[in-house]
């Protein structure tokens, strides 16, 4: 993956500043594993800790202010005409920090043919993350209404140029920014989580960024509530919008009914009914997203 000197220059500052936070501690004092089940969120498409769909303001692993704790991810969403898959980490310094990296395939299969572009014809996009937890804490601030807000950027690089600037593109790489704010009440068994997004982003990077309709920044809203049905189950929804910035296709906003169950501390999957509506003139893309999550 390239990166363009400033952006790769950021990122090596925030590693640099994450690494100096974690050699402030001693080995003695590193705990992991104190969250509650599923408090940490699940794992958003684009890597970080979130409901699927959408970013949350919680820090992705098990830890507490006191650990480190991380987070593995293997995605699949099968609609009527395509096919996503999406793999990564997160890990996340004392509940205040959070890195991530993710790697999308969007695979046309079929459709690619009738897209001309090639049975098959896959569009691969890179994401790196970081997330800071600016206020509040979504569990143990159970005495105030206060959510835990966090502000977060993602890098995202796409590896098809050519095609993305044919179909009125107007850069295959772009930054995100987003503040996202998450609350768990307890007494009543919901979380409830929103965000809003500055993105240049068709749908969400996969087609390149920017367009002939829209070359600027739009804020964007992302949204989840669940219930708590026991400790290890969560049932809901989610809803997030989207730009439409190509003239050749309109885009749609996502929304889904998810549940994530956890199997145990480290392990657990979440199953959703997705419509991710119109895609590049294919209308009504749903079908099922699945996720796997390995964490501590």
């Amino acid at each position: 993956m390239e990166l363009h000197l400033k952006q790769a220059i950021g990122l090596g500052c925030v590693l640099a500043g994450a690494l100096s936070l974690a050699g402030g501690a001693r080995a003695g004092e590193i705990q992991t594993g104190g969250k509650l089940l599923l408090t940490g969120g699940v794992s958003a498409l684009e890597g970080g800790a979130g409901g699927g769909l959408s970013t949350w303001g919680v820090i992705a692993g098990n830890e507490t202010r006191d650990g480190i704790g991380g987070k593995v991810h293997a995605t699949s969403v099968d609609v009527s005409d395509y096919k996503l898959r999406a793999y990564g980490g997160a890990v996340g310094l004392y509940d205040r920090v959070e890195l991530s990296a993710a790697r999308q395939e969007f695979d046309t299969g079929p459709t690619g043919a009738k897209l001309g572009l090639g049975k098959g014809f896959t569009f691969k996009q890179d994401v790196l993350g970081v997330k800071v937890r600016v206020l509040g804490d979504a569990v143990y601030g159970q005495d105030s209404w206060v959510p835990q807000v966090s502000v977060g950027a993602q890098y995202k690089k796409n590896n098809q140029d050519a095609v993305i600037r044919a179909v009125g593109g107007k850069k295959d790489s772009g930054v995100d920014y987003y503040v996202a704010a998450t609350k768990l009440l307890l007494n009543q068994s919901l979380v409830l989580s929103g965000a809003a997004r500055l993105t240049k982003a068709n749908q969400t990077g996969l087609l390149g960024f920017g367009g002939d309709r829209n070359d600027s920044y739009q804020a964007q809203f992302e949204g989840s509530a669940g219930v708590l049905l026991s400790k290890r189950l969560v049932v809901g929804a989610e809803y997030r919008t989207k730009p439409s910035n190509l003239g050749f296709a309109r885009e749609d906003d996502w929304a889904d009914l998810f549940a994530a169950y956890a199997i145990n501390k480290t392990v657990s999957v979440t199953a959703a009914y997705v419509d991710l509506g119109d895609i590049a003139t294919f209308r009504n893309q749903r079908g099922l997203y699945i996720s796997l999550q390995a964490g501590f």
